[in-house]
């Protein structure tokens, strides 16, 4: 995928993807619904894919948003190919796979999606999940903290040629200064102002991760959850203004006087 493609993100709306967490695909196509217009990508993640197969697929394109498919592939680098291969026909603009899996798997992941999408397909690396902290990984027996483990893990997957990442907030500044504009970063683990964390661990809200560097958060249970879906998701877009402001107006600053 161009980077022109991968961040064609101008309006705060299209920078939510909004994760379709569902039980079944009714709900997930209910739920699609209550936000159209409102965000720009939906996610399908394992639960609703294991459960309901490609149909799932189908329900963004439907309710007139991208497609990203949070199939979090890991696996030897051919098995990974053709998974790839096999999602192709289905218009997603994202697919994730796990960092960890090694170069040669992230490779092939990539050359494929160039090659059967002309670049429509973006890889996104999934670096280390936000429900895990410094120590579930130095309990795997990493050195260092999350945040280290991520970047580790990012520049493998740059070298292999992946140019989108899945990161918390609390690596995205470090993944951007390290990957410059070119990088794609999406943020999970985002929680609008005023909404507990749950179960994930290193969470921001959505001004936070912007002005931090990330082009897109995933949000999925204070939108999912509300009252309002609709409502809730143009929050969102509210705080995402305010934290591109805020990355503008970093942007533009002098540099401190050196010492």
């Amino acid at each position: 995928m161009s980077t022109a493609t991968a961040r064609a993100v101008d309006a705060p709306e299209n920078r939510i993807i909004f994760a379709l967490d569902y039980p079944g695909l009714a709900e997930a196509r209910a739920g699609a619904e209550k936000v159209r217009g409102t965000v720009g990508v939906l996610k399908v993640g394992l639960e609703l894919f294991v459960k309901e197969g490609p149909a799932a697929l189908t329900i963004a394109a439907d309710a007139g948003a991208a497609l990203f498919a949070d199939l979090k592939l890991h696996d030897i680098p051919e098995t990974v190919e053709r998974a790839v291969a096999s999602l192709a026909p289905a218009g997603a603009r994202f697919v994730t796979v796990h960092a960890a899996g090694g170069a040669a798997m992230l490779g092939r992941a990539v050359e494929r999606a160039e090659r059967d999408t002309k670049g429509a397909l973006m890889v996104l690396a999934v670096t280390v999940l936000t429900s895990l902290d410094d120590a579930d990984v130095q309990a795997q027996g990493v050195a260092g903290s999350a945040q280290d483990h991520a970047l580790r893990l990012a520049r493998v997957a740059w070298s292999a040629g992946v140019r989108g990442f899945v990161c918390s907030p609390s690596e995205v500044a470090r993944l951007r200064a390290e990957l410059g504009p070119e990088a794609t970063l999406v943020t999970p683990g985002v929680r609008p102002a005023g909404v507990a964390a749950q179960d994930q661990k290193r969470v921001a809200t959505p001004e936070e991760a912007i002005a931090r560097g990330a082009d897109y958060v995933v949000v999925g249970r204070p939108i999912r959850d509300a009252a309002d879906p609709a409502a809730a998701s143009r929050m969102v877009a509210r705080e995402i203004s305010a934290g591109l402001a805020r990355r503008a107006e970093a942007a533009n600053a002098p540099p401190a006087p050196r010492r």
